[in-house]
C-alpha cells in the first residue's frame, strides 16, 4: 500500500468510558483510496469515523492524518488539518440558502479565499448553481447530500468521511450520489465511507473493511470479500453466484 494519509491505532472509542463501541481498531487508508466500511447494524461503524471526526470520546489509541497526530485534536480544527466529515443527519442548514450554507464553509478561510472557493464550489457542482438562494430546507435529498459534500469539500481537504450518505433516498438518487462521490475520488480525494448499501458501496470502492462488535472482522477487494460465500451470507447478504454480482 502506499503510505497511509489516515490511520488508527488501537482505537477504543464510544460515548462512555466503561462501555467502548469501538475495541482496539488499527486501520488505515491510502491517499486517493476509497474505501468503504461495512457491518450489521450496531457494529461500530458510525461510532468509529465519529471518533476519527472528534464527534465520540476516544478512550485510548491514537489517530493520525499525514503523519500528525490528531487524536486531541477539536473537530473543527480536524476540518482546518485535512480531515472533513459528512454527517449523515443535520449536515446542511436548512432554513439557510445554498449560497449561505457555502459562506460558513468557507468562514475558515482567510476573507481574500473565501468568495473564490464558493465559485470553485458552484463550479464544481452546477446543480447548487442553479439557484444559489434557493433554502436547503427546500432541497431534495440527493441535492442536500451533494449541498453536504459541497460544504465539506470548501477548505479543499484531502480526505472525506461520510456517514452513510444513501440513507433515506431512492435507489435513482443513491445512483447519482456514489457517481458524485466516484468522481471527487477520481479528483484526488480520499474517501472513507459509512455504508448500508452494500451493493451500490462495493460498486465503487477500491477496498471495502467489514466490521463487527466494534473490531475490523475482514477487510480486502470488494470482489474478494463478495467471492467468500460465507462473508456474503453473514455480512453482506449475499451467496453464491449473486454475490459476485455486487462488484465488478
Amino acid at each position: 500500500m502506499i503510505d497511509p494519509v489516515l490511520t488508527t491505532s488501537a482505537l477504543v472509542a464510544g460515548y462512555e468510558p466503561d462501555l467502548p463501541i469501538v475495541r482496539g481498531v488499527d486501520f488505515s487508508v491510502a491517499q486517493g483510496e476509497l474505501v468503504i466500511l461495512l457491518g450489521p447494524n450496531g457494529a461500530g461503524k458510525s461510532t468509529f469515523v465519529k471518533a476519527i471526526a472528534g464527534m465520540v470520546p476516544v478512550h485510548s489509541g491514537r489517530i493520525h492524518l499525514a503523519g500528525r497526530d490528531i487524536t486531541d485534536v477539536a473537530p473543527h480544527r480536524k476540518l482546518a488539518e485535512g480531515l472533513a466529515f459528512v454527517p449523515q443527519t443535520e449536515n446542511v442548514f436548512a432554513s439557510m440558502s445554498i449560497l449561505e450554507n457555502l459562506q460558513i464553509a468557507v468562514a475558515l478561510l482567510p476573507k481574500p479565499e473565501r468568495n473564490q472557493a464558493i465559485e470553485t464550489m458552484l463550479t464544481r457542482f452546477p446543480d447548487l448553481a442553479v439557484k444559489p438562494k434557493r433554502l436547503a430546507g427546500a432541497l431534495s435529498g440527493g441535492q442536500r447530500q451533494m449541498l453536504a459534500v459541497a460544504r465539506a469539500l470548501a477548505l479543499n481537504p484531502p480526505v472525506l468521511i461520510l456517514d452513510e450518505p444513501s440513507a433515506g433516498l431512492s435507489p435513482k438518487i443513491v445512483g447519482e450520489v456514489f457517481s458524485m462521490l466516484k468522481r471527487i475520488n477520481g479528483e484526488g480525494v480520499t474517501i472513507v465511507l459509512v455504508e448500508q448499501n452494500v451493493k451500490a458501496a462495493m460498486a465503487i470502492a477500491d477496498r471495502a473493511i467489514i466490521l463487527a462488535e466494534g473490531q475490523i472482522r475482514h477487510e480486502g477487494t470488494p470482489a474478494d470479500l463478495a467471492d467468500d460465500p460465507l462473508i456474503g451470507k453473514i455480512y453482506l447478504g449475499t451467496t453464491g453466484r449473486a454475490a459476485n454480482e455486487v462488484a465488478p
